[in-house]
């Protein structure tokens, strides 16, 4: 009986132990068919890109903010160097938020219309004050009026941004119409361009975030779609 009795606890444990390998295996295995299912989903969703130009802004771009954070959603912003001056404190959230951060000049020049000097200062300086900031490099920039010398942006090691889809909102105070026009002519992989220095455009530009999130597409930063 004795002999029976040690049998049966060896039985039982090497059973329990069975089981227990089987119960891991089935956890990674659970873990692994998830992981699939991520990957395969985030492949089914459409990518797209919210920017904001000209701020920030003291009163508009924390309520932008305070919505991109309550969607999750992170966005571009191409920032005026004296706006980033004025705000510091808009610049270290957008920073501490996982937005993007890049340089729209300093005083909104079209630099192709003033001699190469004032280009790059009106570039690096605008640098200067975001790296001071953020103590990181600017990688992106947004010229005003999507016009640039190549060759000056390749000096200072800057890459361009431009945008797909524009509803001109800096010329309407209907956020309806803005929505319309983006939601119309959204694509996968677009830019879409917008103004966080006016009220229209940051209540136009959260509720196309929701709209578009509704039709599946997510929102990602522009290194996202430009470096991937």
């Amino acid at each position: 009986m004795k002999e029976f009795g040690k049998q049966w606890r060896l039985t039982a444990e090497i059973i329990l132990i069975a089981a227990v390998c089987m119960a891991g295996m089935w956890q990674n295995t659970k873990k692994t068919i998830e992981s699939i299912s991520d990957v395969k989903k985030k492949e089914e969703e459409k990518r797209i890109a919210i920017t904001f130009d000209d701020g920030p802004d003291g009163i508009s771009t924390p309520v932008l903010l305070d919505g991109l954070k309550e969607r999750g959603v992170r966005a571009s912003f191409f920032v005026i160097g004296q706006e980033a001056e004025e705000h510091p404190d808009l610049i270290r959230r957008m920073q501490k938020e996982g937005h993007l951060i890049g340089n729209h000049t300093y005083h909104h020049v079209e630099l192709t219309k003033v001699d190469q000097e004032t280009e790059r200062k009106e570039i690096e300086k605008t640098n200067e004050v975001i790296e001071n900031i953020t103590g990181e490099t600017v990688a992106f920039i947004r010229p005003p009026y999507g016009s640039w010398r190549e060759e000056t942006l390749e000096e200072i090691d800057l890459i361009p941004v431009k945008w797909d889809i524009d509803p001109l909102d800096w010329c309407t105070k209907s956020t309806g119409e803005i929505v319309r026009k983006v939601v119309t002519q959204a694509e996968e992989n677009g830019i879409i361009l917008l103004h966080d220095c006016y009220g229209t455009s940051v209540e136009a530009g959260l509720q196309i975030i929701d709209t578009l999130q509704e039709e599946g597409y997510r929102f990602v930063t522009v290194d996202e779609l430009i470096m991937d």
